[in-house]
């Protein structure tokens, strides 16, 4: 058994040592083009890209307006808006160029079934192959059954009949 241990361990170092020596081809230097890398920020300007609103009562929906204004000198279209869960509904126009210097706008609706503090995403992907980021968030409450609480003092000032 320990002949073969010592076998086995010596042809393994041997291997090894053998493999490292082997004389690799140097690779001449290939300069690759790098794609240019767009800056977003110089091409749409966003309004409400991180939106909080505040406090929402639970499974009551509300949404807001993602503003997007092109200030490129090319025309831009939204490709998709993903969400990151079913509670998040966006709202868009489909195949529409906007031109440069023309605002338009992405509806994102929520539904919040949770309590407390919660932050969501959308991605929105444009034409030019960029994408945004759009974050919001809410601190979601149980509303009250009745919309106003019951009055016991209200006997108390005006006299029974």
């Amino acid at each position: 058994m320990m002949k073969k241990f010592t076998f086995l361990a010596a042809s393994l170092f041997l291997f090894a040592a053998v493999n490292a020596q082997e004389v690799k081809p140097v690779q001449p230097e290939v300069k690759l083009q790098q794609a240019e890398v767009k800056d977003i920020s110089k091409l749409l300007v966003f309004k409400n890209d991180n939106y909080d609103f505040g406090k929402i009562a639970q499974n009551k929906p509300v949404e807001f307006e993602l503003e997007i204004k092109n200030i490129s000198s090319d025309s831009i279209s939204i490709v998709d808006v993903s969400v990151g869960c079913g509670c998040t509904t966006p709202a868009y126009e489909k195949n529409v160029m906007y031109a440069p210097g023309q605002s338009f706008k992405v509806k994102l609706g929520f539904n919040g079934s949770g309590m407390g503090s919660v932050t969501k995403n959308a991605t929105v992907r444009f034409s030019n192959g960029m994408q945004k980021v759009v974050l919001f968030k809410a601190e979601i409450f149980a509303a009250p059954d009745n919309s106003a609480p019951q009055n016991n003092g209200l006997g108390k000032i005006k006299p029974a009949n």
